[in-house]
């Protein structure tokens, strides 16, 4: 059977569906190539389906809770898991413990070596001066990320183990709608 066959046996096809699903008003739009004219697609929610902002985060450590907030109103909240030493203030690098006071989420990587992270502003200035006082190093480059690219546990580990130098990590489909939902500069509570 000649391509020009087929082609013209789709387009038969298509008309016959068409005027049985009683569209006959279609059966005139199909273009030379057999397939049928395509409309835009509406690429945004309704506006009542819509998400408000996030304009604030709250991480509740004890609880292994992240929330986003709007204007005073919980929008989601996600199950995370801590540094290896989850307990108490992060006083410098390499204590393995994730950091608790106000900071703001300055900065995106779609490339860091964990699915997706939110860089948080620790050190604040209350944590420069808590370092300097003992000579510590304060450690930075906290974040909230997915999971490792390169996994060294099974997954279910990472669902059920403090696992991470001082981040909060979450799951990578709950990390999806985090990068989404949260804008640039938002500021972030991390909570004993």
């Amino acid at each position: 059977m000649s391509i020009m066959s087929v082609l013209m046996r789709n387009i038969m096809s298509f008309r016959i569906l068409a005027l049985l699903l009683g569209l006959g008003g279609l059966a005139g739009v199909v273009r030379a190539d057999g397939l049928p004219e395509t409309q835009p697609a509406m690429l945004t929610a309704p506006a009542s389906e819509r998400l408000p902002v996030v304009d604030r985060v709250i991480v509740r450590k004890s609880q292994r809770r992240l929330i986003l907030m709007h204007g005073g109103n919980l929008v989601r909240s996600y199950h995370v898991q801590l540094g290896l030493n989850p307990v108490g203030q992060k006083e410098r690098s390499g204590d393995f413990r994730t950091p608790e006071g106000t900071y703001r989420l300055e900065r995106r990587n779609p490339r860091s070596d964990f699915f997706l992270s939110l860089k948080v502003s620790y050190p604040n200035p209350e944590d420069l001066r808590r370092a300097h006082a003992h000579h510590w190093d304060t450690g930075g480059s906290i974040m909230i990320h997915g999971l490792p690219n390169s996994l060294r546990h099974e997954p279910d580990y990472y669902e059920s183990h403090d696992w991470t130098d001082g981040c909060i990590a979450v799951s990578n489909a709950d990390m999806v709608e985090i990068w989404m939902l949260v804008p640039d500069d938002v500021p972030i509570d991390i909570l004993p």
